[in-house]
């Protein structure tokens, strides 16, 4: 997310989870919270780290299907590449060119010019595949 005013991410995502707690605590007769911990804003203070960000926001959903990729690798890379080309709930799909509504919400020409094309965010992720996330500091 680009902020567009001071703390406007961390007053919508305040606004947010508030709101889906209520509803949630609502529809469901409980209280109390819902999500753990308070939202944390990191800024990427430079391309490299805004590179390994989009990465490993993108390959997040494997935890689904292979909990310890992060700490041991990717067991079945093919096996991930193709849960990630299914996994509708990410905008995986929309840099690899697939067309859905939800792009209409994403601006993917606000990244550097490292994800201009399919190719390139393919090829950056594969690398992340194919290697283990090892954090990069901000």
């Amino acid at each position: 997310m680009q902020e567009k005013v001071e703390n406007g991410i961390s007053n919508f995502m305040q606004k947010l989870t508030t709101g889906y707690t209520m509803y949630f605590n609502k529809r469901n007769n409980r209280t109390g919270a819902l999500f753990q911990g308070r939202f944390k804003a990191t800024h990427a203070k430079d391309d490299r780290y805004l590179k390994y960000l989009v990465s490993y926001i993108h390959l997040n959903p494997v935890k689904i299907i292979d909990s310890e990729w992060k700490e041991n690798g990717i067991k079945d890379k093919n096996k991930a590449s193709q849960f990630l080309k299914n996994y509708t709930y990410s905008s995986y799909l929309d840099f690899c060119g697939k067309k859905r509504i939800e792009e209409r919400i994403i601006n993917k020409n606000s990244l550097p010019e490292y994800f201009n094309s399919i190719n390139n965010f393919e090829n950056t992720t594969k690398f992340w595949l194919d290697n283990p996330i090892v954090k990069v500091q901000p």
